[in-house]
């Protein structure tokens, strides 16, 4: 997904710079209805990993507080594995946060823009 994410991020950067401003009304509205309809896409795939990383790290406070209640080899592992899975988790996260708050700035320029050219 962030190979694809970040792509996706390059091809919209090279219709903003180079191909917005020839095209016609009708390519950019339709360039736009694409990008929304991905947006939610990416919207979606960020609520996901939300999810899933909430739990992991929630899954690791239980983890650490058995650890500390009930200290035995069992838990320890439980408590390092959980956090091994939760970290790359925050950053993929934190990689998608970012993406799709880029992709809020981008899709207002392109809108902005639309209207500019129409009025």
């Amino acid at each position: 997904m962030k190979k694809y994410m970040k792509e996706y991020i390059a091809q919209v950067d090279s219709f903003i710079a180079d191909g917005m401003k020839d095209a016609a009304d009708e390519k950019i509205d339709e360039f736009l209805a694409e990008f929304d309809r991905k947006l939610s896409w990416f919207c979606h795939e960020r609520l996901i990993h939300l999810l899933v990383t909430l739990f992991f790290a929630l899954f690791l406070l239980i983890g650490m507080f058995m650890l500390i209640t009930h200290p035995d080899i069992f838990t320890a592992v439980l408590a390092v594995l959980f956090l091994c899975l939760t970290c790359p988790y925050v950053f993929h996260y934190y990689f998608l946060e970012n993406s799709v708050q880029e992709m809020y700035k981008k899709r207002d320029t392109i809108e902005s823009f639309r209207r500019s050219k129409k009025s």
